[in-house]
C-alpha cells in the first residue's frame, strides 16, 4: 500500500512540475491550458510609467505586440513602428512595446532611461510598458501565454530576438506573427494590418 501510494505522489509532482502556469490580473493561478480559447484581453501588465494597465483596455483594436530592446541591430524598427503606428491608430490600430533584456544585455536600462531613449531618439508616442522576460525561467506570464502551443496553437514557439511582432486582431486572439528581421513596414506586414482592420 505504501509503494503504491509513494507511487501516486511521484506521479502527481511530475505533472505538476510539468504543467506551464498562468497568473491572472487578480493573483489567481491557472494552468495554461484552462486558458486555451482566451485572449490578450485577460492580461493587465505595469505600462513603463509603472501604472496597472488592463489589456482589456484595448478591445476591438488590432494590435501589434512587440518585443524591444534599444541596443540592437533591430533597434531603428522603432522608426518604422512608429510611422505605422501614426498611418493606422485612427482605424483602430495600436502598438503595444515590451522591453526585454534576453538576448545578449541589449536592453539594459530602467524603464525611465528606455522610455527617455524611445521619445528622444525615435518620438515613439505607441504605448510602452515596463520591462519584462519574454523566455527562459523568469518568462513573463502574459508571454507565456502568447509562446505556449496551448494558449496560442499555430503561433507558439519561443521568441527567437528582438522585435518579434505579434499580431491580433479585434477579439484579442493572435492572427500573425513576424520574426525579428521582418520591417515593420514590410508588404506582409502592411497587408496583416489592413485585412485585420477590414474585418469589423
Amino acid at each position: 500500500m505504501f509503494k503504491i501510494l509513494t507511487v501516486f505522489v511521484a506521479v502527481v509532482a511530475i505533472g505538476i512540475c510539468s504543467t506551464a502556469y498562468f497568473v491572472g490580473s487578480n493573483g489567481t493561478t491557472l494552468p495554461m491550458k484552462a486558458m486555451a480559447g482566451g485572449s490578450i484581453y485577460d492580461f493587465t501588465m505595469k505600462d513603463i510609467d509603472g501604472n496597472q494597465q488592463k489589456l482589456r483596455s484595448y478591445e476591438g483594436k488590432v494590435i501589434m505586440i512587440v518585443n524591444t530592446a534599444s541596443k540592437c541591430g533591430n533597434t531603428p524598427q522603432y522608426e518604422g513602428l512608429e510611422a505605422i503606428y501614426k498611418k493606422y491608430k485612427d482605424q483602430g490600430f495600436v502598438i503595444l512595446g515590451f522591453p526585454a533584456n534576453n538576448f545578449m544585455g541589449q536592453e539594459p536600462g530602467t524603464d525611465k532611461e528606455i522610455k527617455e531613449f524611445c521619445t528622444l531618439k525615435y518620438d515613439v508616442t505607441f504605448p510602452m510598458f515596463s520591462k519584462i522576460s519574454v523566455k527562459g525561467d523568469d518568462q513573463d506570464p502574459f508571454y507565456a501565454f502568447l509562446t505556449s502551443s496551448e494558449t496560442d496553437p499555430g503561433f507558439d514557439g519561443d521568441i527567437t530576438w528582438n522585435f518579434e511582432k505579434f499580431l491580433t486582431g479585434r477579439d484579442g486572439k493572435v492572427i500573425a506573427r513576424f520574426t525579428p528581421k521582418t520591417k515593420p513596414e514590410d508588404p506582409a506586414v502592411i497587408k496583416a494590418i489592413e485585412d485585420a482592420l477590414a474585418a469589423k
